[in-house]
């Protein structure tokens, strides 16, 4: 099967990374903006697979985060359950976690905080693309391809040689990504990389929605993570 051209997206220190996949062939790019990561190829691309939160709940936890994080088992923590819309749009740490309290029951993460800026930016790029953005999670694609959830972390010397090898064995050889990717740190080119096969399986008609059919918010995207 003639697979079209996919990218994988990651959040990193400075902006996204992304690993483009052109007939299998990783290229690796940084960008201060997805818009601006994806811009010079996105009229080619057929699927762009981001590893953020994508579809905002509005009274209640994500049923895809339920459903992922169960099924992740050690690497469960992982993954951050999505703050409510009115909590990701407040201003401080304080104000965010109490609007987040009131409707989801459960405060939110100092990680999850840290990441606000790029939920909105995911955000208000779906809305201009609405066609072809799915959200992954790496982990779960990780534990996709090896079929189990993997026991090492992906910031450890055998998590990350695990992590390579599983892309290795899946085509996507990172041997020559390089300087291009920027101030992305190795765990951040992997998850891309992880975010660029789920993409390819979308584009081949292979991947798996969690859950499926997709779940509808008020802002009317599709929430499901894919792998």
């Amino acid at each position: 099967m003639v697979v079209g051209r996919v990218v994988g997206v990651d959040a990193c220190p400075g902006g996204w990374v992304g690993i483009l996949l052109d007939r299998d062939r990783p290229t690796g790019r940084f960008a201060p903006t997805l818009a601006e990561l994806v811009g010079p190829a996105a009229d080619d691309l057929r699927v762009i697979a981001i590893d953020i939160p994508i579809g905002l709940p509005d009274t209640s936890i994500r049923q895809a985060d339920l459903l992922v994080r169960d099924a992740l088992g050690p690497r469960r923590s992982s993954l951050f359950m999505t703050p409510v819309r009115a909590a990701v749009v407040a201003g401080t740490y304080d104000e965010t976690n109490e609007i987040n309290r009131r409707p989801a029951g459960q405060g939110v993460s100092r990680q999850s905080f840290g990441l606000l800026s790029r939920i909105l930016e995911a955000d208000e790029f779906v809305v201009s693309r609405p066609r072809g953005v799915i959200e992954v999670h790496p982990e779960l694609s990780f534990a996709t391809m090896s079929g189990a959830p993997l026991a090492h972390s992906k910031r450890t010397w055998s998590g990350a040689e695990l992590r390579r090898e599983l892309l290795r064995a899946n085509g996507i050889v990172l041997d020559e990504v390089g300087p291009e990717v920027g101030p992305a740190g190795v765990d951040d080119v992997l998850d891309a990389a992880a975010a660029a096969w789920t993409a390819r399986r979308r584009d081949q008609g292979t991947a798996r929605a969690h859950p499926h059919p997709a779940q509808v918010f008020s802002d009317g995207i599709s929430c499901a993570i894919w792998a």
